[in-house]
């Protein structure tokens, strides 16, 4: 689906921090949107979690930078990380061309699956909104 001209693909979730989700199973697949990665720019470095970390939902446990950002990653749902995109190391501006496919960050096992009610589908009038507003604030960077 396209809101304000960036590709929010349907079958993943989303939240208000720009990240995406997909789910596998009891695992998601963590990234950031097309629509995040155009505000933060060229991504320079990848903080990466250690496997095995224990993570909640919404609390940061990552970081990234481009070249005059520093954005904290929250987690999508609680869980254990299992595993981390480490392609990221060498080229982190994977997550900028590849956003939704070679550019995800983590891998995430799920211990509530029951919380992804609490993140936004492509089609909701909820993430339609949110990224309209989104896009007004930063019409100067995108």
């Amino acid at each position: 689906m396209q809101i304000s001209g960036y590709e929010f693909p349907d079958g993943l979730y989303y939240d208000k921090l720009h990240s995406w989700a997909k789910v596998d199973g009891d695992v998601i697949i963590q990234g950031l949107t097309e629509f995040g990665q155009a505000i933060a720019q060229e991504i320079v470095f990848v903080e990466a979690p250690r496997a095995g970390r224990e993570v909640e939902q919404g609390q940061t446990f990552m970081s990234m930078e481009s070249g005059k950002w520093v954005g904290r990653i929250a987690a999508l749902a609680s869980g254990e990380v299992t595993e981390f995109n480490e392609e990221l190391e060498w080229e982190p501006d994977l997550i900028n061309r590849s956003p939704y496919d070679e550019g995800w960050l983590v891998k995430i096992k799920m211990t509530d699956p029951a919380e992804l009610d609490n993140l936004m589908k492509a089609d909701s009038d909820e993430l339609k909104a949110f990224i309209e507003e989104e896009a007004e604030k930063y019409k100067d960077i995108l």
